[in-house]
């Protein structure tokens, strides 16, 4: 079955956006140099992200609320269910990270499913960090990852790193 897809693009403090939804949710969170050379065909979803995605990045937005459906494996999509249930503004190690999902010798696992995320900051894989405290791996670079983390500590008056 081919997925009918609406696409849209919005400027951020991470760069230029482009989203992705089919019509049950948004797919994908891109991190892009350019708009592509297609028209833009932005549905209620998108809109409704975009939105939100500004709410987030201005501090007035903590929870997410627009409709998912990133597109993964079985242990994927557990892996991004449980970082959904990562509190705003809160880090998390890797280990802790595989510990949640059950087991901790599923750590390099639950590190790839991390990295795989198709939807940066709302499925917030940027709160997970390593054991130490240091910023590890970001799809979208370390320095994108620490200004998410930096965004949210400055709203709710955190250290950088919790566990």
């Amino acid at each position: 079955m081919e997925h009918t897809y609406s696409y849209g693009y919005m400027d951020s403090p991470l760069g230029l956006l482009e989203l992705k939804a089919d019509s049950t949710g948004l797919a994908s969170i891109s991190f892009v140099e350019n708009r592509d050379t297609c028209e833009e065909n932005a549905s209620q979803i998108i809109e409704e992200a975009k939105y939100e995605l500004r709410e987030y990045f201005e501090g007035r937005l903590k929870k997410f609320c627009v409709p998912l459906n990133p597109l993964g494996t079985h242990f994927q999509l557990n892996v991004w269910e449980e970082l959904l249930k990562i509190p705003y503004a809160r880090t998390i190690s890797y280990e802790a990270l595989a510990r949640r999902l059950g087991d901790v010798k599923v750590i390099r696992a639950a590190a790839s499913a991390n990295g795989k995320n198709p939807l940066p900051v709302i499925i917030p894989c940027h709160r997970v960090i390593g054991k130490a405290g240091n910023l590890t791996g970001y799809s979208g670079g370390l320095w994108r990852k620490k200004i998410l983390i930096e965004i949210e500590r400055q709203r709710v008056q955190l250290p950088m790193f919790t566990y």
